[in-house]
């Protein structure tokens, strides 16, 4: 069983999986992950072998068939050229999970998620239509698109106009097919999931369709992600890297703690991470937070080289908070000073948890040098978002004298972001699909087909204004 984190009021997976986020506005979450038993017999396990095992456990509603046709159709060779793939240099371990149809790692849930939630509506006896409505930063739009392309359900994404890369735009709406749709919102990502988050609260507006979200509020979208942490380290020990039960570190880049909180319950659910380093770009809200307990939204919001990280108010971070406190009426308290007072400052027994974690934040100009560093180093070509991770991991290196395993989760294939990449390589190309044929040519290594495709479509796009998104979106959920 599953409850919200701001009133511990049960539900069963099916159905956290359908309404995405709780009545009371707070996220789903389990109590424990400690039963689950991370052994070496799982040394050995394909991708999606491993992936069948973390799912049934989790979600036991789910019989063990349908998490296997779920997981077999998801990670199927129509979808990824490979599930995952680790390049190694030393000690230092690149987990690239962008093999996927949108070449980013939101892949890896998303792929996953409609036949989740298709089979916990299925679960409930729930005929009704469903609609997806969710914000993105960039990923999860396209790979949310991707994933619900063939069936029933539809999906509405609303993403920041001007802060997404050429690429992130072009594959949202390349994917908005069927009547689904990617709608740019004059702002940023936060006025985006703000806009979500009060469509899916207002008791008031009465609608057709039952909504849901595939970001990664979703538990049926995050406990997915947790499988490439264990995968990993699984990895690592058969390849003699490391022994298993010896300690690892994850360098993740963060925004809406999405992705480092999968790496969290890894840890829960018993992988040998003695750190999660917490990489961010200048929106450095996360920073500043485990470094004095103090979450602070109101301060300056920047457009950087690696969009999918320019995030102030990071959601996930509430599930982190129950966690660490075992207390929901504490966590709504804080959320209800967030919404309010725009921060909050937490109590010393969360600041104690925070041991698991290392902040790093990085420039722009930062991040360009460690994308030109890697490649002149190593030969291997990495996007603006891993950069911040792998910078993080060497000044963790630096600052602790650690000089174990590393892994560096690579969220996106450099060619989603070629032209910060290119500037960054000195290439100094203005037009995108230029900048991927440069950097295929400099690097010798090709750029994936699903981006390359995308030169000659035409597009049209929708653009709200941020005073009449609220209207618009209202609107365009009754017509569903």
């Amino acid at each position: 069983m599953l409850f919200s984190t701001r009133s511990k009021k049960m539900v069963t997976s099916s159905e956290a999986i359908v309404k995405g986020l709780a009545d009371d506005g707070g996220l789903f979450i389990f109590d424990d992950f400690s039963s689950f038993c991370f052994d070496k017999s799982l040394c050995g396990l394909d991708y999606s072998s491993l992936a069948k095992k973390v799912l049934t456990f989790f979600f036991d509603d789910f019989s063990k068939e349908y998490i296997g046709k779920v997981v077999d159709e998801a990670y199927s060779t129509d979808n990824f050229s490979k599930p995952v793939d680790i390049r190694s240099f030393g000690e230092t371990h690149y987990l690239e999970l962008f093999h996927g149809p949108t070449c980013a790692f939101k892949d890896m849930a998303l792929t996953v998620l409609s036949g989740l939630i298709e089979g916990a509506k299925a679960e409930l006896n729930d005929f009704s239509r469903t609609l997806i409505l969710t914000a993105t930063s960039g990923d999860t739009g396209s790979a949310t698109l991707s994933g619900f392309k063939n069936g029933d359900i539809k999906a509405i994404v609303l993403y920041p106009q001007g802060g997404v890369s050429p690429v992130q735009e072009a594959q949202m709406l390349h994917f908005a097919v069927n009547c689904s749709r990617a709608i740019a919102v004059e702002g940023n990502f936060d006025d985006c999931q703000t806009l979500v988050k009060k469509i899916f609260s207002d008791k008031s507006f009465s609608h057709k369709v039952k909504l849901s979200s595939a970001n990664s509020i979703n538990i049926g979208r995050l406990i997915p992600q947790v499988v490439y942490y264990m995968f990993a380290y699984l990895r690592l020990v058969e390849s003699g890297e490391i022994n298993f039960g010896e300690e690892i570190v994850f360098s993740v880049p963060t925004g809406n703690f999405g992705d480092i909180l999968a790496g969290f319950i890894a840890k829960k659910a018993g992988v040998p991470i003695s750190k999660l380093i917490c990489a961010s770009n200048a929106n450095d809200v996360l920073t500043e937070f485990f470094k004095t307990g103090t979450y602070n939204r109101k301060r300056p919001f920047y457009k950087t080289i690696s969009p999918s990280m320019d995030i102030l108010v990071s959601s996930n971070l509430e599930r982190l908070l129950y966690l660490l406190s075992g207390d929901a009426d504490y966590v709504s308290s804080l959320m209800k000073d967030l919404a309010e007072k725009g921060e909050y400052t937490v109590s010393d027994k969360i600041i104690k948890g925070f041991k698991d974690f290392y902040p790093f934040a990085l420039s722009d100009n930062g991040t360009a040098s460690e994308i030109k560093e890697t490649f002149k180093e190593q030969g291997y070509l990495i996007d603006p978002h891993t950069a911040v991770a792998s910078a993080a991991l060497k000044a963790f290196r630096r600052d602790t004298g650690y000089k174990g395993a590393g892994v560096v989760v690579s969220t996106a294939s450099p060619y989603k972001f070629a032209l910060p990449v290119s500037d960054a390589l000195g290439l100094e190309e203005c037009e995108v699909f230029k900048a991927i044929e440069d950097l295929e040519k400099y690097t010798e290594s090709p750029a994936p087909a699903a981006i390359k495709s995308l030169k000659n479509e035409d597009f049209s796009r929708t653009v709200w204004k941020r005073t009449e998104a609220e209207e618009n979106l209202k609107k365009l959920i009754s017509e569903y």
